[in-house]
């Protein structure tokens, strides 16, 4: 296909298509471009902006030809390649075809027109070029992306509009655009500020004033200012439209429809809704993530580098240290990247301190309002700000977005309607379209479902506003009923990603609830509702305080059931936020009692595996077991008998606990071998874990014990895997610590060992896990034993110390262990026998006998050192390793021996067949240390 020659040049700001000649032209200079993709730039420019088809172009672009779609796509893809920054004026249809965007107009063969034209030439000392742009006073920081991306479209299209809160600058973005496209514009760029203005007919008046238009026969009208101006080459920058939006919309539609050589750049709060404006909402400055304070990082946010400049510029003695970063970052982050309450905040911080300023961001309306003298009078201080977009409303808006401010995690449509009072002029739907197009409701465009939300600053603002009118209460108790309905509603269980994320939603109800003017009956039952949710999430430090609030406005006489759910959740909160605690017991007890006398089988199953698990972390085995039996006797009573598997693994940790690894061992593998519950979410709901993943630790534990190393450290893996498949943090936690970091360790693999502590401590930190925290202290207390075993040893008297309020603790015993190998690598034997001594008292009284063979040995090895008999130590260990069917803990036993004894005969035979009864392992420490000492005795 070729021009047909009735138009032989097409042009569209910088870029011109030349029919005649087959050239794509940036300025002038030709952009190489193959035939076939040539034939269909051709084919779009000629059909002028309408769409056009995959199909029609494959049969106009090659008649006759058996085209394939891929074969267009690669031509497609060439297109878009020639076009470089401007890729996005071939717009795609998906699935349907193709239009090229923009104004193409017909030029005279050769003629030259670009509206971007020589965009990056300095600018010229051009005495006849017109424009009223003032000069930049400072540097624009943070804008350099979106200034270009801006200009691209200003090549594009005809109209655009910057919209955006007020204080995101928006006058300052569109001037410096303005600013930039001069240098290359053939054309005048004329600024008209309608800010001043307050009667709507004097808007054609401003323009025509700004442009020295003198339309004839009365006062200028739309008409009159678009016939004037006529074929004049302009860009028209209409600054400050929200207040004048009609008036403003018509001109602009009267402009771009009569001048074809105008083009306009408004900027407004509300957008103008003519017929081909181009829509360019003004992000926020990049703020630092909330989970990142490295100063490089914090450094490089365009909101951080406005708080600092703007604060030098008031006080030339500050200096940004790297300890004052993270302060910045919550500074900006608070204010959520809005520059104009950036510079507020900066003005204050210069003369206030960071600290100040950052602790008072709560009275952010009373602190922020330094602006500048010679700023708008919206401009100089952020309430200004928002009295201004405020007043502008219809009352029935008004109305909308002050209740809305009950909402600080966003909401939607059907909860917006929830807290509304009746009789609203508006529905809510056209309201909080109508407040989006304003710009004081935004579309959070980072979640699956339509969620939408008010900026910080905005809903501070609508929330005074909301207490003035005496309103706040009846709007609190609306979401919060509301949030109750959603949370004990028939469809909750299916719909618990939108019920996570109205966690800060719910927050906020629960604090309505418990308040003074609030209702504690509503707050109880939003609690009891909500248990699931801060389970799922992993909150169980939010969990405990919430729930013991809950309990105490609670008349338990009249809501049992509700006292049940509250006291279930508080017995698994304690138990993971600080131990085995004295409290524990009877508040599993009264669980239980209450779930006999309601008949609640759940419940029951709840309270007995809450009441096994406190036993178990105090090393009340007996005690442990039974309840174990007797969970078992009530899950098998159950259709389906979905929680036998759970009985499974409670018994298998008692068993490894108290010796018999065998047992443990086959209780684990018949547990995994059941199938999975249809919501496996129910695990962590009622039981704080996964099921699987706790049973996957317990047999990766058990494993090592058994001497199958690899094996052990596959299902530690497969553990952690899980848990992070399942998005549990206290699974996370468990498969850590009570898996992978104990095989590691036990591995003698201390790097792998290290890398899955720091993850521990993560998690833990995150999720106020205290149990995980104290663990993970000891953990790096062992981890210290070769660079600083008194610094280790210290992290692991810190742990130790935690768990003396505790009756006892199942990890007790392991820290003594860990505390004996470092004091022992410092040479500290006498403080090391002391540990071990104390490990072994416990392991009697308490019936612990996984470890006791290693405790035994330990003790062996300390005597040793100073010349002590260690053989009838020795001789136990192996004895009891035997008896458990522990091949590791032999191995270890098997070597000192040897060590002790290297010309005994039946020591080094029994080292020898303890290894040969290993398969695998071989890269262990263990199985290293023992090949190696083999070697040296011959």
């Amino acid at each position: 296909m070729s021009g047909n020659g009735r138009h032989p040049v097409y042009a569209n700001g910088a870029w011109e298509i030349d029919l005649a000649r087959r050239e794509l032209r940036l300025r002038g200079t030709p952009v190489p471009l193959g035939g076939r993709a040539f034939d269909i730039i051709e084919t779009l420019v000629l059909a002028a902006g309408m769409l056009v088809t995959k199909e029609d172009l494959m049969t106009q672009v090659w008649p006759g030809a058996a085209i394939e779609d891929n074969t267009l796509q690669v031509h497609i893809s060439t297109v878009r390649r020639a076009f470089g920054a401007d890729r996005a004026m071939l717009a795609t249809s998906f699935g349907r075809g193709y239009r090229l965007l923009g104004e193409w107009v017909e030029l005279a063969a050769g003629a030259r027109n670009g509206l971007t034209q020589g965009i990056t030439e300095a600018i010229s000392p051009d005495a006849g070029r017109l424009t009223n742009i003032p000069q930049a006073t400072s540097e624009l920081i943070g804008r350099t992306d979106i200034t270009r991306d801006l200009c691209n479209l200003l090549a594009v299209h005809r109209v655009v509009t910057l919209t955006g809160p007020g204080g995101i600058g928006k006058t300052t973005l569109a001037l410096e655009a303005a600013r930039t496209l001069l240098p290359g514009f053939q054309g005048e760029i004329w600024l008209v500020e309608l800010m001043a203005l307050a009667d709507p007919g004097l808007v054609p008046s401003a323009v025509a004033a700004v442009l020295g238009l003198q339309p004839g026969g009365g006062p200028p009208s739309a008409a009159s200012v678009a016939h004037a101006i006529g074929r004049r080459k302009l860009l028209l920058v209409l600054d400050n439209c929200e207040h004048l939006i009609d008036a403003a919309a018509r001109l602009a539609e009267m402009i771009v429809q009569t001048c074809p050589n105008a083009s306009i750049l408004a900027t407004s709060r509300e957008v103008l809704r003519i017929d081909g404006e181009w829509v360019f909402r003004v992000p926020p400055l990049d703020v630092p993530a909330a989970d990142n304070a490295e100063p490089n990082d914090v450094l490089s946010r365009g909101a951080v580098q406005l708080f600092i400049a703007r604060t030098r510029m008031r006080n030339q003695d500050f200096a940004a240290l790297d300890s004052d970063m993270a302060v910045i970052a919550n500074i900006c982050r608070r204010l959520e990247g809005i520059p104009l309450a950036i510079e507020f905040a900066a003005a204050r911080a210069a003369v206030l301190g960071l600290h100040e300023v950052a602790g008072r961001l709560d009275d952010r309306f009373d602190l922020l309002t330094d602006g500048r003298r010679t700023a708008l009078p919206r401009h100089r201080t952020l309430r200004a700000m928002l009295d201004w977009s405020y007043e502008l409303l219809p009352a029935s808006e008004q109305h909308i977005l002050r209740r809305l401010a009950v909402f600080p995690g966003g909401f939607t449509l059907d909860a917006a309607a929830a807290v509304m009072a009746s009789g609203g002029a508006l529905s809510v739907v056209d309201g909080v379209a109508n407040l989006v197009a304003k710009s004081l409701v935004t579309l959070d465009h980072g979640t699956a479902h339509e969620r939408w939300r008010l900026l910080d600053t905005v809903r501070a603002y609508a929330q005074e506003k909301l207490a003035q009118t005496g309103d706040a209460g009846d709007a609190a108790q609306r979401q919060a009923s509301f949030f109750l309905d959603l949370l004990t509603g028939p469809s909750a269980d299916r719909e618990t990603d939108r019920i996570d994320r109205e966690i800060d939603n719910i927050r906020a109800a629960l604090d309505w609830a418990f308040s003074p003017a609030g209702d504690g009956q509503i707050g109880a039952g939003l609690t009891a509702a909500c248990v699931s949710v801060w389970t799922r999430l992993s909150l169980l430090g939010e969990c405990r305080a919430r729930v013991e609030t809950a309990l105490s406005a609670l008349d338990a006489s009249e809501v049992p059931r509700t006292e049940m759910i509250l006291r279930a959740a508080l017995g698994m909160a304690l138990t993971y936020t600080s131990g085995p605690v004295d409290a524990t017991k009877p508040n599993w007890q009264r669980v239980l009692d209450i779930a006999d006398a309601l008949g609640d089988i759940e419940y029951q199953l709840r309270s007995i595996y809450g009441l096994w698990l406190y036993e178990i972390l105090i090393c009340a085995y007996r005690e442990a077991r039974s309840l174990a039996e007797q969970f078992l006797r009530i899950a098998a009573t159950v259709s389906g008998a979905p929680d036998v598997p759970t009985a499974d693994r409670m018994m298998a940790m008692v068993l490894h606990y108290t010796g018999d690894q065998s047992g443990a061992r086959t209780r684990a593998e018949r547990s995994l071998a059941a199938p999975l519950p249809a919501d496996r979410s129910m695990h962590t709901i009622r039981y704080g874990v996964d099921q699987r993943v706790g049973t996957l630790v317990q047999l990766a534990r058990t494993l090592w014990v058994q001497g199958f190393p690899d094996q052990a450290m596959d299902a530690a893996e497969a553990a952690l895997h899980e848990a992070n498949a399942v998005g549990h943090a206290n699974s996370v936690c468990l498969a850590l610590a009570d898996g992978a970091c104990i095989v590691a360790m036990l591995s003698g693999d201390l790097g792998t060992a290290a890398r899955f502590a720091a993850l521990l401590s993560e998690h833990a930190d995150r999720h106020a896990l205290g149990v995980w925290r104290t663990y993970s202290r000891a953990l790096r207390g062992r981890l210290l034993i070769e660079a600083n075993p008194l610094g280790g040893a210290a992290l692991l008297r810190s742990a130790l110390a935690d768990l003396r309020g505790t009756p006892s603790d199942i990890r007790f015993q392991l820290y003594l262990v860990w505390l004996t190998e470092v004091l022992g690598a410092a040479g500290q034997d006498a403080d090391a026998l002391a540990a071990i001594d104390e490990a072994l008292g416990r392991a009697e009284r308490t019936g612990e006998r996984w470890y006791l063979p290693e405790l035994l040995r330990l003790r062996g090895e300390l005597l040793l050192r100073s010349n002590a008999s260690a053989e009838g130590l020795f001789a136990r260990s192996l004895e009891l390793a035997r008896e458990q069917d522990a091949l590791s803990w032999e191995l270890r036993v098997s070597m000192s021996r040897v060590r002790m004894a290297p010309e005994d005969q039946a020591a080094k035979s029994a080292l020898a067949d303890t290894l040969a009864r290993f398969n695998e392992g071989f890269d262990t420490a263990d199985l290293r240390a023992a090949v190696r000492l083999s070697r040296s005795i011959g």
